[in-house]
């Protein structure tokens, strides 16, 4: 009864402790994306600057309207952070372009990318943040910017 809003339920009983409350979910759409999706007031989509990731994200942006309209009226695209982007090759620019051409007039594309960096894989082999690991790398810098932008509509 209800599966799709379990979360949701646990998370309106901690709201008020704290300012923000972040659900990081795998790139799945499964129960546990569902239940992000309905507890959630905004997501932020991150996607890979590969032909694929780029293309199953109508399906996901699809789900969220499905999310909206029978569970949670309020759920919000807050936009899309392309992230793994090799910026010198003319697939990626490419990429970016064809995003901003399908999504850019409905949902904001942010400015900030996180690039692809072999620093960045090696903070997944050593469980650490990426600021713990070499917090003055490219991908550090480009998360702490994203902050930055996320937190000017604030």
């Amino acid at each position: 009864m209800s599966r799709e809003t379990t979360l949701k339920t646990y998370i309106e009983s901690i709201r008020d402790q704290y300012d923000y409350i972040l659900i990081d979910c795998m790139p799945s759409l499964g129960m546990i994306t569902i239940n992000a999706f309905a507890a959630a007031d905004s997501v932020l989509i991150h996607v890979q600057a590969q032909y694929l990731p780029v293309k199953g994200l109508q399906q996901l942006i699809q789900t969220i309207g499905k999310v909206r309209r029978q569970i949670n009226p309020n759920l919000t695209i807050e936009g899309i952070l392309l992230t793994i982007v090799d910026s010198r090759t003319n697939f990626a620019k490419g990429i970016i372009n064809k995003l901003e051409e399908a999504y850019g007039r409905n949902v904001r594309i942010f400015e900030q990318y996180i690039p692809i960096s072999v620093r960045a894989a090696e903070t997944s082999a050593e469980g650490k943040s990426i600021y713990m690991h070499d917090p003055k790398c490219t991908v550090a810098s480009a998360y702490s910017n994203l902050t930055k932008e996320v937190l000017e509509d604030e």
